[in-house]
């Protein structure tokens, strides 16, 4: 397993800043559960109607950053 770099997570996600890209690292995910967790928070529908198991382990803390950098800051 190697380990996600900055340009790793860009090619999924496209830009990010150093922290998103830092939080993603430290989850220990691979790219394949990166791209994984990508899909569930762009459009879970089709996975949902495929009868794909929810994600699990580091997928599901992936989803969870990104979830949480789509909603907008409520101190804005």
């Amino acid at each position: 397993m190697t380990a996600l770099t900055k340009e790793a997570i860009e090619r999924v996600l496209g830009p990010v800043d150093d922290h998103m890209a830092a939080q993603v690292v430290g989850t220990g995910a691979t790219e394949e559960e990166l791209r994984e967790a990508q899909a569930w928070v762009s459009n879970d529908e089709p996975l949902v109607n495929a009868y794909r198991p929810f994600p699990q382990g580091r997928t599901a803390e992936v989803a969870e950053f990104l979830r949480m950098a789509q909603e907008p800051d409520p101190d804005r």
